[in-house]
C-alpha cells in the first residue's frame, strides 16, 4: 500500500470508473426498453451520482489518515458501519466483476463464434490481469490509464464519426438514413412513455457502479488534496460526454428500434450501417472496457480486505502484502470467485446472466452509495466547524444528501416493477442477514481509532 499513483492515474482511473460494461453493454437493454428518452435517465442518475462523490470528497480530505470511505464510515459511525460497507462493497465488485466477465465473454464470442472457446478466452483474460496485478500498484495504474484512453478516444471517434454521418445525411443497406429526427420519429422521444423511462433505470445505475473508485485509491495517491478533487469535478462532463452524447450519436445514426437488446449497440451501430472493420474495432474497445472493469474489481476488492483484515473483521491472511507491496491473497480470493461467473453463462444467455449480476450490483451499490451521504451527514454532525473551513465543501450539502437518498429509495422501488430485476432484488437481503450474523461473531474483536486506521493487529 504505497503512495505510487500519480494525478494522471487518478484521473483515468476516475473516467474508467465511469465508462463500463454497464455502458457499453448494458445500453442496448436500455435503449431497448426506454427508446431516446433513456438518456435523461443517465443525465438524472449522474447528477445525484456527483453529490455522492463531493461528499465522499469532503470527507476523505478532512482527515488524510483515512484511505478509503470504508475508513470513515467505520470512524464515524462505529465499527458496524465499517464492517458492513466493507464487506458489501467487496461483493459488489464481485457481482460487477462477474458482469464484466459476462462482457469479456460476449465480446470474444463476437469473433469466435463458439460459447466454449469464448469461456475459456474470457478465462485467460481474467488470469492474465491477475498476474499484472500481483506486481506493483503502479501497473495496475498504468493498466487503467491505457485502458481508459483507448475508451476516451473510442467514444470520441464514435461522436464524431455519429456527426459527420448526420451531416451527410448516410443511409445504410436497410434504407435507415442518419439524422437528428430518430430520436423523435419512432414512436417519438418517449415510445414506451413513462414506464419504458423507469424500467431502464437498471442497467443505467449499473452503469456508474465504479465511479466511487477513486475513494479506494486515497492510501495510495501521492497528492489527494490536489488529485481528488481534480478527478471528481471532471464527473458532470464526462457523464454529458460519454453517455447523453455517445447514446445520442447512436440513436441518431441507428433508430433506436433497430437496436439489439443482447449485444453491445456501440458495435451493432457500425453493424448496421455496412463498416464491419469498424465494428471489429468498437469489439476491440469493449472488449478492453470490461477487462478494464474487471481490474478494477480486483484491486479494489483486494484494498477492501485488507483494509477489512487490519480492524480484525477478515482473516488475517487477507492483510499481508507482498514485498511490492500488494496484497496477494486478497486478488487471488477475489479473481476465484469473479470467475465463478462463467457457470451462469454456461447454464443461460449472456443477457440473462448480465441481468442477474447487475441487478444485485445495483441494488448493492445503491446501499454503499448512501453509507457515504450518512457518514456525510454524521460528519457534519461531529464536525461542523471542518465543513465550514473545508477545501472542498459539498454543495447543497445536507439538503442535497436527502434529495439523493430520496431518489435512491425510488430507484429501489423501480427494481420492483419487472420480474428479472424483482428476483435478484429478493436476493440482497439475504446478504444483510448473512453480514448480520457475522458481525456479532466478530464484534468483540474488532476496533476502530479516531483516524479509522488499523487499531488492532489481523487475529485469525
Amino acid at each position: 500500500m504505497r503512495r505510487n499513483l500519480s494525478n494522471r492515474h487518478i484521473q483515468l482511473i476516475a473516467i474508467g470508473g465511469a465508462i463500463g460494461t454497464g455502458l457499453f453493454m448494458g445500453s442496448g437493454k436500455t435503449i431497448h426498453t426506454a427508446g431516446p428518452s433513456i438518456v435523461v435517465a443517465y443525465l438524472v442518475i449522474g447528477i445525484m451520482l456527483f453529490f455522492v462523490m463531493r461528499a465522499m470528497g469532503e470527507v476523505l480530505l478532512f482527515n488524510l489518515r483515512y484511505k478509503s470511505f470504508q475508513d470513515f464510515a467505520a470512524d464515524l459511525l462505529g465499527p458496524w458501519a465499517g464492517f458492513f460497507l466493507g464487506w458489501t462493497y467487496w461483493l459488489c465488485w464481485i457481482a460487477t466483476g462477474m458482469a464484466d466477465l459476462i462482457g469479456v465473454t460476449s465480446y470474444w464470442d463476437y469473433w469466435v463464434h463458439s460459447k466454449g472457446a469464448a469461456v475459456a478466452l474470457a478465462v485467460g483474460t481474467l488470469l492474465l490481469l491477475l498476474g499484472l496485478n500481483l506486481l506493483t500498484v503502479k501497473l495496475f495504474g498504468e493498466l487503467e490509464f491505457w485502458f481508459a484512453i483507448i475508451k476516451v478516444i473510442a467514444i470520441s471517434l464514435l461522436i464524431v464519426a455519429a456527426v459527420v454521418l448526420v451531416v451527410i445525411r448516410y443511409q445504410s443497406s436497410a434504407g435507415h438514413r442518419a439524422t437528428v429526427s430518430n430520436l423523435w420519429t419512432h414512436g417519438g422521444f418517449m415510445p414506451a412513455g413513462w414506464t419504458g423511462l423507469f424500467a431502464g433505470f437498471q442497467i443505467a445505475v449499473f452503469a456508474f457502479v465504479g465511479i466511487e473508485l477513486v475513494g479506494t485509491t486515497a492510501a495510495e495517491t501521492k497528492d489527494p488534496v490536489k488529485t481528488l478533487p481534480r478527478a471528481i469535478n471532471a464527473v458532470p462532463i464526462r457523464v454529458l460526454l460519454f453517455y447523453v452524447l455517445a447514446l445520442l450519436g447512436i440513436m441518431s445514426v441507428t433508430p433506436w428500434d433497430q437496436v439489439h437488446a443482447d449485444s453491445s449497440p456501440f458495435v451493432q451501430m457500425f453493424g448496421l450501417i455496412g463498416f464491419g472493420a469498424a465494428a471489429t474495432v468498437m469489439n476491440f474497445v469493449v472488449l478492453t472496457s470490461a477487462a478494464s472493469g474487471a481490474n478494477s474489481g480486483i484491486y479494489s476488492n483486494s484494498r477492501m480486505l485488507f483494509g477489512l483484515a487490519h480492524k480484525g473483521m477478515a482473516p488475517a491472511r487477507f492483510g499481508r502484502l507482498s514485498r511490492s507491496g500488494v496484497p496477494t491473497w486478497g486478488l487471488i480470493f477475489t479473481v476465484v470467485l469473479v470467475g465463478c461467473s462463467v457457470l451462469l453463462t454456461l447454464s443461460q444467455s449472456i443477457m440473462e446472466a448480465f441481468t442477474l449480476v447487475t441487478t444485485v450490483a445495483s441494488v448493492l451499490f445503491i446501499f454503499v452509495w448512501s453509507m457515504i451521504l450518512i457518514s456525510y451527514l454524521r460528519y457534519r454532525k461531529l464536525h461542523p466547524q471542518a465543513h465550514r473551513t473545508s477545501v472542498y465543501p459539498m454543495p447543497g450539502g445536507r439538503v442535497m444528501c436527502w434529495v439523493v437518498l430520496a431518489f435512491f429509495a425510488f430507484v429501489l422501488v423501480l427494481l420492483t416493477q419487472q420480474p428479472d430485476t424483482l428476483e435478484a432484488l429478493e436476493m440482497t437481503p439475504l446478504w444483510f442477514i448473512l453480514l448480520g450474523v457475522c458481525w456479532l461473531v466478530v464484534r468483540r474483536r474488532t476496533r476502530v481509532d479516531d483516524s479509522g486506521t488499523e487499531a488492532v493487529p489481523p487475529q485469525r
